[in-house]
């Protein structure tokens, strides 16, 4: 593991990143991208533009759109999944801990980093005495869920909004862009706490609301639509920092509004979604670990 851990992750990200730019001959787009569909299973029948001398470098047809009517979004429940992929873990958060894969935890606080400030999220005026967990739940009777999944690189990978909700900050944590698949997920403690990775936080009708875009290796680049100051694996950041943008001003006190399926960022490659939230104590997921689930497709309801 610290062999695995001292690998200039970040570095060779970069380096595939650069390489994913570079624009492909005509003649060599059909060969390179059949090989990658016929690998990792890619269903190019979806995509919104199936001839692939349409794509002129592996970053677009990494970051391909889907047809519209290929995920329908379910009206019938209050949470969706924001992406496609495969479920990992989903829950009750306890002890203020999240299962990353079952068996292998971390600390929720190192995950989403001290809490933001109550003008912010309308936490509530919680005792300092109290754990992290139980300060980020605003309502009382409410629990704390979390639901991970897993992208695949055969998977399309943007990512849409779980619910209505509303966007109120970003924090960016620069980190290591190690494997996040489930058998290295395994034998890491806390890797999605040393992966960079980008946490939007705010509320729902229920109370707090939040959903975290991890970078894996490969994919140092996470994009949020609506945030253009947002710039992963960039050399000016260091690992074991972060750093914080508010979208709530004077002009804006309501932050971002995001609707349920709405469009809200993108991966290069493959990575992983976390959603962490509060709800109410009969909230119910509709999953089943290591099910293969799709974006529109339910995850819970009350």
């Amino acid at each position: 593991v610290a062999l695995y851990k001292s690998v200039p992750t970040r570095l060779l990200s970069r380096a595939w990143g650069r390489l994913n730019q570079v624009e492909l001959p005509t003649w060599l787009r059909k060969p390179v991208y059949s090989l990658y569909i016929w690998t990792f299973g890619v269903n190019m029948k979806e995509a919104a533009v199936e001839d692939l001398h349409h794509y002129r470098n592996l970053s677009e047809f990494f970051r391909r759109k889907l047809k519209p009517q290929a995920r329908p979004v379910c009206c019938l429940h209050s949470v969706i999944s924001p992406s496609d992929g495969k479920i990992l873990n989903f829950g009750q958060v306890k002890n203020c801990e999240v299962e990353q894969v079952k068996g292998v935890t971390y600390s929720l606080e190192s995950f989403l980093g001290p809490r933001i400030s109550t003008e912010e999220l309308h936490f509530s005026q919680a005792p300092p005495g109290n754990s992290f967990q139980q300060q980020l739940v605003t309502k009382e009777g409410n629990e704390l869920y979390h639901c991970v999944i897993y992208l695949a690189p055969g998977d399309y990978h943007c990512f849409h909004s779980p619910t209505d909700w509303r966007v109120s900050h970003r924090r960016h944590f620069p980190g290591s862009l190690m494997s996040v698949n489930p058998g290295v997920a395994r034998w890491i403690k806390e890797l999605f706490c040393h992966n960079e990775r980008v946490v939007l936080t705010g509320d729902w009708k229920h109370g707090f609301f939040s959903l975290t875009a991890v970078g894996a290796t490969n994919v140092g680049s996470i994009r949020i639509y609506f945030d253009q100051d947002l710039h992963t694996n960039s050399p000016r950041y260091s690992k074991g920092s972060y750093n914080d943008f508010s979208f709530i001003s004077n002009n804006n006190k309501e932050g971002i509004p995001m609707r349920k399926g709405e469009h809200l960022g993108e991966f290069n490659l493959g990575s992983t979604i976390v959603l962490i939230f509060e709800a109410p104590k009969d909230f119910k997921f509709h999953l089943k670990a290591g099910q293969k689930i799709r974006f529109g497709e339910a995850l819970g309801s009350l």
